[in-house]
């Protein structure tokens, strides 16, 4: 009797420096395949090709995002002509219903829920996206080093109770003061002079990454399309680009403002309706430029400054209003871009 070849069978990859555990499943959930290959798409291919039969049956897998996880899904998909799919991590270690971890057990459960249609899927950002989220992330890291830098500076004054002038600090005259007058100790003064040296190298690469990034972005329609809006500068438009990639993936500007971490979070029980803040996901950074974004527009733009306004005038904080005006400025956005996408 001739077996009959599957017509799809459905690949758990589970994903290691040197090694993948693969796991291959047939319509059915039973397992044809489940080892330890070599790294290289080649190797993985190869034993897959196994159960695939003579008629070349359709792969579909699903590998957890992480470091170096998404090389090897593009190369699947270019090379070997498979469906990959990125899981999230978080969501996917959710649906375990054991606390044991092993290679053979996830890279089966990555197959599985590739096979019912459960897998929680990340979005496979294409190269040039990833290489700008590698500079923008870059500048982030010098910016949050000067930061840091900063305050320790300013905490070295403060345990010296040195009263500072009459100043903006970190202006011209301010660092001239530190530099030369004021009154430290042999030893503070031996390291905040380092510091202030540490500092000066600090700017001189964050302006060298600003100036890369401008050059890199120069030929991408979509970041100059973000520069043309009303109070958006270089770093907004760079972070926005890098973090979002395009807006068509999103189905509304609400769904993309639950993933820029803008929605507020709901907390009700039975009859109590209430919001409990900003939900805790997305990414950091892009939420951190877009609340920066949201204080400017409502400052010099009419029509946010009007909402700042009438939010202000009926008790809300500050960084509420800043949350508020961010999370409608980037459904509005999010609607505008695809317009003007679909008008091109």
């Amino acid at each position: 009797m001739s077996i009959v070849s599957p017509k799809k069978v459905f690949v758990g990859l589970d994903y290691h420096t040197q090694s993948v555990q693969v796991c291959v499943l047939d319509e059915h959930g039973k397992v044809l395949l489940n080892r330890s290959c070599d790294n290289d798409w080649e190797k993985i291919d190869a034993a897959v090709q196994r159960w695939t039969g003579p008629e070349k049956a359709s792969v579909q897998a699903a590998i957890e995002a992480c470091c170096g996880a998404t090389n090897l899904a593009e190369e699947l998909i270019a090379k070997a002509g498979w469906c990959v799919n990125m899981a999230h991590p978080g969501y996917v270690n959710r649906m375990k219903q054991n606390p044991d971890k092993t290679d053979f057990s996830d890279a089966r459960m990555l197959a599985d829920l590739e096979r019912v249609g459960y897998l929680p899927r990340v979005w496979i950002a294409p190269e040039e996206v990833r290489e700008l989220r590698r500079l923008v992330r870059y500048r982030n890291q010098l910016a949050g080093e000067r930061r840091n830098l900063k305050l320790r500076i300013r905490a070295l004054l403060r345990e010296g109770r040195i009263a500072m002038p009459n100043c903006t600090a970190w202006s011209k005259l301010w660092l001239a003061w530190l530099g030369q007058q004021a009154p430290l100790s042999e030893q503070t003064r031996w390291v905040v002079d380092r510091q202030l040296g540490r500092l000066k190298t600090l700017q001189t690469e964050i302006k060298e990454v600003e100036q890369r990034l401008e050059e890199v972005s120069r030929s991408d329609d979509q970041v100059q399309r973000l520069l043309a809006q009303p109070g958006i500068g270089l770093i907004t438009a760079v972070t926005i680009r890098a973090e979002i990639g395009r807006f068509d993936r999103f189905r509304s500007g609400k769904q993309l403002s639950h993933f820029c971490g803008l929605s507020p979070r709901n907390a009700s029980s039975g009859q109590k309706q209430a919001d409990a803040g900003l939900i805790k996901t997305g990414n950091r950074e892009l939420r951190s430029v877009l609340i920066e974004a949201a204080h400017r527009l409502a400052r010099y733009d009419e029509r946010w400054n009007k909402l700042n306004c009438q939010l202000r005038a009926r008790g809300k904080k500050g960084s509420v209003v800043a949350a508020a005006i961010a999370n409608r400025w980037v459904r509005k956005l999010h609607h505008q871009m695809q317009t003007e996408a679909l008008a091109v």
